[in-house]
């Protein structure tokens, strides 16, 4: 495996964070507060293998092609509502981490009022981080495979 399958990697891993996530919500709708711990647990690890595995894709693809990301450039048609799914993903991105080491520290110290006050922002901005994750991938990768140089 080489850094240039870190995408599907990456995909995959935002893809299992919505489920987990999902799953977490159910159960501790469902009152089942050990499953949900598990589930958000799994849910926390992906997320962060995630992390590990993108910024080592980035930090690779400037060093091996001069430039950290791929340009979304055909269809031109597609650009800006590509932009901005990425732009609201990359905000989100930025504003789950906090959320996330709050709502799970609220947790952990077995303040669930609070936990569940929070709970309420993080859950909803993760899922559509790890959601919008897989569907830039698919756009990038799959759907109008972007033709790459060596910079963009």
């Amino acid at each position: 495996m080489t850094y240039t399958d870190l995408p599907l990697v990456n995909a995959c891993l935002n893809g299992t964070s919505t489920v987990l996530l999902l799953l977490g919500w159910k159960f501790i709708r469902a009152g089942n507060r050990e499953a949900h711990a598990k589930t958000m647990c799994g849910a926390l690890l992906t997320s962060t293998l995630f992390l590990c595995c993108y910024l080592y894709y980035h930090f690779q693809m400037q060093r091996m092609q001069g430039a950290a990301h791929t340009r979304f450039v055909n269809p031109e048609w597609f650009r800006p509502i590509y932009l901005t799914i990425l732009v609201t993903h990359l905000i989100g991105a930025v504003a789950i981490v906090p959320l996330v080491l709050m709502t799970v520290s609220r947790a952990v110290k077995e303040n669930f009022p609070a936990h569940k006050t929070i709970a309420r922002w993080t859950l909803p901005i993760w899922l559509y981080v790890s959601v919008t994750g897989v569907v830039i991938y698919l756009l990038l990768y799959q759907v109008f495979p972007q033709v790459k140089t060596s910079v963009q």
